[in-house]
């Protein structure tokens, strides 16, 4: 594998939406969701093993998760582990790693992904980044993922694609028409029926050189601000640098700060099995299913006239169900979630409503 490969593992989300499992102490990332003795996070490492250096893969992740990084991933070096202060989103996260990555080699090439998604087919997935590293090289285009949709979710953003004025090193990348964030349902319809829609997958490849660009160009402020850290990037002085630094930068993610804006970006489209899991639904689709539907994480449950449920129960504790459909059933040991699939887009509502009423111990 080429020495100049780098992956940027973002893993400093929250995943409110898969309360109470992921919670502000112990997110989704660091969690055995599948029940197979990995979890999100190291699943993500272990798919870019065959790509990056070892010594080549960074962990960005929130200070507080520091030690949690090192429980799971011992074999990395703790300078490795790039840890922000506040959660700022992603483009100041993506900034922080590329100013990381030019200390040290000024001809990288990066892949940049969340710790927190499912890929079923990593070979698949390999000859894709393959694909989208070659690609971001020769063109010094901003690259993305885009994944063929199967419905029309309003949860994920959408990229257009086109084939005009495309200099490609493989029939799958396309030139990107317009990003469109998290659409209603009717026009997240009207996009699947077109056939020339994707959804962003949240996944990017570029040079080193060209993300550096795009943040002077799009986040002037941005980029000033990391510049002014050169020569202290993985010395005793990058601590209070990246307090100092991250408390004046701006709130955004990287789809709106530099995504949208720019116009050298290319959309490498994929079908690797792909899912965000960003939901207890999405969890749901992945899981083994008995003969009616109920998919189930946890040693002890028994179901009684039951289908279509998701059930997470944790540790030794048994659980028996009667007469539920289509139900999510969470139990962390201290708290307890029983809530429609239908209605999971609440549980951003019941984090928040706990907030107020019970205190942040509970989220």
């Amino acid at each position: 594998m080429p020495s100049n490969n780098y992956c940027v593992i973002m893993a400093g989300g929250v995943g409110s939406r898969f309360w109470p499992m992921s919670r502000t102490l112990f997110p989704k990332q660091f969690h055995d969701v599948l029940g197979i003795g990995r979890t999100l996070l190291q699943m993500t490492y272990d798919r870019f093993l065959p790509v990056c250096p070892r010594e080549n893969i960074l962990i960005v992740t929130n200070e507080r998760y520091r030690h949690l990084v090192q429980e799971q991933l011992p074999e990395i070096r703790p300078e490795q582990i790039l840890c922000e202060p506040y959660m700022r989103n992603t483009a100041p996260c993506i900034a922080y790693a590329s100013f990381w990555i030019a200390e040290r080699e000024t001809d990288a090439r990066i892949i940049v992904a969340p710790s927190d998604h499912l890929i079923l087919n990593n070979d698949g997935f390999r000859r894709i980044i393959e694909v989208s590293l070659d690609q971001a090289e020769k063109s010094k285009n901003l690259v993305t993922l885009g994944i063929k949709p199967t419905r029309p979710d309003t949860g994920y953003g959408y990229i257009q694609w086109t084939d005009e004025h495309t200099s490609a090193v493989d029939e799958r990348v396309k030139k990107v028409k317009t990003f469109t964030e998290k659409p209603d349902l009717e026009l997240a319809r009207d996009f699947i029926e077109s056939g020339d829609f994707y959804w962003n997958s949240g996944i990017f490849i570029w040079s080193l050189s060209s993300i550096l660009h795009a943040l002077e160009s799009h986040l002037p402020e941005m980029f000033k601000a990391f510049c002014d850290g050169a020569g202290m990037y993985g010395t005793p002085a990058e601590k209070d640098f990246i307090i100092s630094t991250y408390g004046s930068c701006e709130n955004i993610s990287i789809d709106y700060g530099i995504m949208e804006k720019a116009r050298n970006v290319n959309v490498v489209l994929g079908d690797f099995g792909w899912s965000d899991l960003g939901t207890w639904g999405s969890l749901h689709t992945h899981l083994a299913h008995d003969e009616h539907r109920n998919g189930t994480v946890g040693k002890h449950v028994l179901y009684y006239n039951c289908s279509n449920n998701v059930v997470h129960i944790a540790g030794d504790k048994l659980a028996v169900l009667h007469g539920l459909n289509g139900f999510i059933v969470v139990d962390t040991g201290d708290i307890l979630l029983v809530c429609k699939k239908e209605d999971e887009q609440k549980i951003k509502q019941f984090v928040n409503d706990i907030k107020i009423k019970k205190g942040d111990e509970w989220v």
